[in-house]
């Protein structure tokens, strides 16, 4: 397999999965943004935590989550739990972005 066709697989998979965000992203209310992953879910608990020398970190646990990962054969998870040190963006979704016009 060439570059150009590597290049080409990557494309077509990103799209793939960019196509399958906007087709789900109306079923959930939180997206969850860690260093590594990107998720969907509707149950989503963030805790941080201090270790035993003072360090902080952040503990997140969803459920039924949806993950952006192209190279996941399934992207529906049933339950995540996430430890990092790194920053963790937890947004609420507000339903009205989603909502299609009215036809007239």
């Amino acid at each position: 397999m060439s570059a150009e066709d590597l290049e080409k697989y990557e494309t077509e998979m990103e799209l793939q999965l960019y196509r399958e965000y906007r087709d789900v992203l109306g079923l959930f209310a939180y997206v969850v943004e860690t260093e590594r992953r990107f998720y969907l879910t509707n149950s989503v608990d963030l805790q941080v935590r201090t270790t035993d020398n003072g360090e902080t970190f952040f503990e997140v646990t969803m459920q039924d989550a949806w993950v952006w990962d192209m190279y996941r054969p399934a992207r529906f998870v049933k339950n995540v739990r996430v430890v990092t040190f790194k920053d963790v963006n937890v947004e609420e979704l507000a339903k009205t972005d989603f909502e299609l016009p009215a036809n007239r």
